[in-house]
């Protein structure tokens, strides 16, 4: 039973949390070890808070997983895991981040209880809400950013990155829907009753905006953001975020990929080494030029 909990965790899922190192990161707060010690802390308390999420959404969706090809093997639909322990395990995960955060910094117990509240709110409203079921997902993202931002003293953190990190997150998600839709056929709507209100069209339409406003946001964050080098070197890493953009667009539209962005992260090695590739040449600019 252990395994099935730790498994309905999904800890596969866990490094989304790491949003919450982009303060520290480009606030050149990385090599401090009191505000990485502060930031570690709250990676794993937002991992305990997300955990919680992610069982209550299993124990709301066990009957629709259970028409998925995939979700249907998971521990609650599968009949590996009880229901009675999977709730347990999700308030005493909630109530414990946000005690624990509450000593972390009063503001970051906040923006936890928000991001719990405003997944409640996605469970059992919000997610059978059109364009709402995606911009909530999207709004966590931003809200990891903001706990990053609650636990160090920022100097140079720019809120063109609140920006950048909320339109990605809403680029994940949408291509994420896309390959529901190229997936489940005309039974999508049998696994997630939104769907039927979405097709590939708006979707398309709405990532080619969405990819636009990414490379656009950022693109004005390395120009505009105060603290970065006189001499607009951060321009530097503008290449290998469009390159990472189109290859994931390569893998969602040509390969048919998409379903969860974390795997696809953990497979294509070519989104792997641009990904290194960015933070290295962030890394130089940053804290070396």
């Amino acid at each position: 039973m252990f395994t099935a909990l730790l498994k309905t965790m999904r800890p596969r899922q866990w490094p989304k949390n790491g949003f919450v190192f982009v303060a520290l990161f480009f606030d050149e707060k990385l090599l401090n070890p009191l505000y990485l010690g502060r930031t570690v802390a709250a990676f794993i308390l937002l991992c305990l808070m997300s955990s919680a999420v992610y069982l209550m959404n299993d124990l709301s969706d066990m009957e629709s997983d259970r028409q998925h090809p995939t979700k249907r093997l998971r521990p609650l639909p599968a009949g590996q895991l009880s229901p009675a322990v999977a709730a347990l395990a999700a308030v005493i995960f909630a109530g414990g981040s946000l005690i624990a955060g509450y000593f972390l910094s009063p503001l970051f117990a906040l923006i936890l209880l928000t991001y719990l509240l405003s997944q409640v709110a996605y469970t059992f409203w919000l997610k059978n809400v059109v364009l709402f079921d995606v911009l909530i997902v999207a709004l966590g993202f931003v809200l990891r950013i903001a706990s990053g931002v609650a636990v160090i003293e920022v100097e140079r953190f720019s809120p063109w990155l609140y920006l950048f990190g909320g339109f990605l997150a809403l680029f994940l998600v949408l291509g994420k829907r896309r390959h529901e839709l190229v997936l489940l056929g005309e039974d999508a709507d049998k696994h997630r009753k939104i769907l039927q209100e979405y097709n590939l069209d708006l979707i398309d339409r709405m990532l080619g905006l969405v990819t636009t406003s990414v490379l656009v946001f950022y693109s004005l964050y390395t120009f505009l953001a105060e603290g970065l080098p006189t001499n607009h070197t951060m321009m530097l890493t503008i290449p290998f975020l469009m390159y990472g953009i189109f290859r994931y667009m390569y893998l969602i539209h040509v390969r048919h990929e998409g379903g969860a962005p974390e795997d696809i992260a953990l497979r294509d090695r070519p989104l792997q080494v641009t990904i290194v590739l960015f933070a290295l040449t962030v890394f130089v600019v940053i804290y070396i030029f």
